[in-house]
């Protein structure tokens, strides 16, 4: 076999390189796909659609576009034309497998997105004749509430998250009531000899114990229900003597039903001074249909 010459050999490179080029692009590359959703993709992804060369593509907009709406990034190898609600591209023969060129298209009715974006691939078998662009416009005002929305609910979450750390490193039980004792005594005392309670209640106070701690008040309540529909406290509102209203935590085991009883503690971050009780008590359920209430609360100090 007689040797080639350098011009030969640099022939065959080209003509290597040309036959790789004719390789279709992966099919990761573009879609053929007759529906593109600008809402179900980032907006930072510019999706890749395939296009054949010598075969004109239409992309279809569910609004009419205005006058010098489309810009192309190569309008030597693709021509295109505008009309309407539509945008028609016409890759030329000379398109190459695997060549790309970007298309953007501006939208003129003021809502976002402003605009679209899209890759046209030269694919050798593979070429979509019409894609359907679904744009659901928004307005900037609609946008910014619902930035706005995001953020409070944002907020809201990291003051829950933060409530419920808290709430993580307090001592409950047993074990809680000995911490407070570490700085000063829990008081304690019987209120059910003083206790007048309001002949119109739902269930029937049988023990009620007050206690007071530096900085906080509780209330300690067994209620009986004679009545013949369960009762669940849901609501605790404690009254001084100058008519002013202090709402109390509220906890419970489970609801009341009829003909049983069942504890309720009731208490709040104040000293046992700034509440000025005597007091009354009021525990209502969701409905407020029934309620139970006495008079005559008052605190160790």
């Amino acid at each position: 076999m007689l040797p080639l010459s350098p011009g030969a050999l640099l022939t065959l490179a080209l003509l290597a390189g040309t036959a790789g080029a004719a390789d279709p692009p992966r099919a990761s590359e573009c879609s053929a796909a007759p529906l593109i959703d600008l809402m179900a993709k980032p907006a930072e992804l510019v999706p890749g659609v395939c296009v054949n060369p010598g075969a004109p593509t239409t992309f279809v907009f569910g609004a009419p576009l205005p006058s010098g709406a489309v810009v192309l990034s190569d309008n030597r190898s693709v021509d295109f034309a505008q009309g309407g609600a539509f945008v028609t591209v016409y890759p030329k023969r000379s398109f190459l497998p695997g060549e790309r060129v970007k298309l953007t298209v501006r939208f003129g009715d003021g809502a976002a997105p402003e605009e679209a974006a899209f890759w046209l691939v030269g694919h050798a078998e593979q070429g979509v004749r019409s894609v359907e662009v679904f744009r659901s416009a928004r307005s900037a005002d609609e946008l910014k509430r619902e930035a706005a929305e995001a953020r409070a609910e944002a907020s809201q979450c990291q003051k829950e998250k933060a409530r419920l750390l808290a709430e993580r490193t307090k001592l409950g039980g047993l074990m809680g009531a000995a911490w407070l004792e570490r700085t000063e005594e829990i008081h304690s005392k019987d209120l059910l000899e003083g206790l007048v309670q309001h002949p119109g209640n739902a269930l029937t106070v049988e023990e009620a114990t007050s206690y007071s701690n530096k900085g906080s008040i509780a209330v300690r309540l067994l209620l009986r229900n004679f009545g013949t529909e369960t009762w669940t406290a849901t609501e605790a509102m404690l009254t001084n003597s100058m008519g002013v209203d202090v709402v109390l935590s509220l906890w419970r085991d489970a609801a009341i039903s009829s003909g049983s009883s069942g504890f309720v503690v009731v208490g709040v971050e104040k000293s046992s001074e700034q509440l000025g009780c005597p007091c009354s008590l009021k525990l209502r359920e969701e409905q407020q249909a029934r309620a139970v209430t006495m008079k005559g609360v008052t605190f160790p100090f």
